[in-house]
């Protein structure tokens, strides 16, 4: 199956409510008549590009117990997505980035209501290059990624890159610099990591699902930048672990906290987050960005559901935890195959405690 398609990209599947979770009539009355079911209960949701192949199989699996919830899904990118929720136009939203304050004050001014953050899976953000002539997997340290994407080295045969690759013989040519032109969850992950290693970076360009790049041409989603890599000779990009394995695209090694230089994988992610799960913040706001540990791949990140706390909609309140609590057990079986590492148990557990307080 081949997940990713030219936005924008409306995913439409029927999920199946069980009669048995419907809302309960207790001792009818003129003044307390029985809820009454719709025969089709639609949810829309809309945002974040890199978990679409997980969501998709979520929702298929998912739909195959309970064909009578329609949830449609754009995969338009997580600033789409948090813009959307905000506006009120879907019933949940989707992103790589959590929303920062400003954004949660805009919503509760608009909705009275804060977005609950739910953690559904990990990933992260890989180095993708093409050099001619270099077939080998380069690393990159982190002041080698943030003076590139400063506009400092400019040569793939700078000093900085040249110590990091004994061996590789690289070559005096410009560096071409890629990254997203739209607002991207991916972005922020990796604005979120350049803001952490490079004090220039945090204090000039800072980090956001949209930012002012000092360097560097535009391509909008994965499917853009990986196009501009691959038909642009001595570049680099940034792109979605998921993307780079499904498209069989090649990627660097990043070195991290430790001073290890480590490739993203499903392990070395799942590293990044265990530290993190001991002093999970109760809104599950968290960067696991430059995370500590020996084997913790750098750039790593958790993706989130944005819910409202407050829907008055009996009905869709009722659909969306149940598919939230299918998410944290069931669903995370299918986050292996599709190259996504799972929530830790500890995470799960929280998340569990949390769906209580949408209202």
């Amino acid at each position: 199956m081949h997940y990713f398609l030219k936005r924008p990209r409306l995913l439409t599947l029927g999920l199946l409510l069980f009669s048995a979770g419907l809302p309960s009539c207790h001792n009818k009355s003129e003044e307390d008549p029985p809820v009454k079911m719709a025969d089709t209960i639609s949810l829309t949701g809309a945002g974040a590009t890199f978990p679409y192949p997980i969501y998709s199989k979520w929702f298929d699996e998912y739909r195959k117990q309970h064909p009578n919830v329609a949830i449609n899904y754009q995969s338009i990118g997580s600033g789409g997505g948090i813009k959307q929720f905000t506006e009120g136009s879907v019933d949940f939203g989707a992103s790589d980035g959590p929303m920062n304050d400003e954004q949660l004050a805009n919503l509760q001014k608009l909705k009275n209501a804060t977005a609950l953050h739910f953690p559904t899976v990990l990933g992260a953000d890989v180095p993708s290059y093409n050099i001619p002539g270099v077939t080998e997997e380069l690393n990159f340290t982190p002041q080698a990624l943030a003076g590139i994407y400063l506009g400092r080295i400019t040569k793939w045969n700078d000093s900085e890159l040249v110590r990091a690759n004994p061996g590789v013989k690289l070559p005096a040519t410009d560096i071409v610099v890629t990254h997203r032109a739209d607002g991207s969850g991916t972005t922020y992950v990796w604005t979120d990591y350049l803001s952490k290693i490079s004090e220039d970076w945090k204090s000039k360009v800072g980090k956001g699902t949209s930012v002012n790049w000092p360097v560097g041409i535009g391509g909008k989603g994965n499917e853009g930048v990986s196009e501009l890599i691959t038909q642009t000779p001595n570049s680099i990009g940034y792109l979605e672990l998921i993307y780079t394995v499904q498209n069989h695209l090649g990627y660097g090694r990043v070195q991290n906290s430790s001073g290890k230089f480590v490739k993203a994988e499903l392990s070395s992610v799942t590293a990044a987050a265990s530290e993190a799960s001991k002093s999970m913040p109760d809104d599950f706001r968290v960067s696991i960005t430059n995370a500590d540990g020996a084997n913790a791949y750098p750039i790593s990140s958790f993706t989130w559901f944005l819910v409202s706390s407050k829907m008055p909609d009996a009905q869709k309140k009722k659909v969306i935890t149940e598919f939230l609590q299918w998410m944290l057990t069931k669903g995370q079986d299918f986050a292996e195959p599709l190259a996504y590492s799972r929530l830790p148990r500890a995470v799960i557990e929280k998340e569990t405690q949390a769906i209580a307080k949408i209202e």
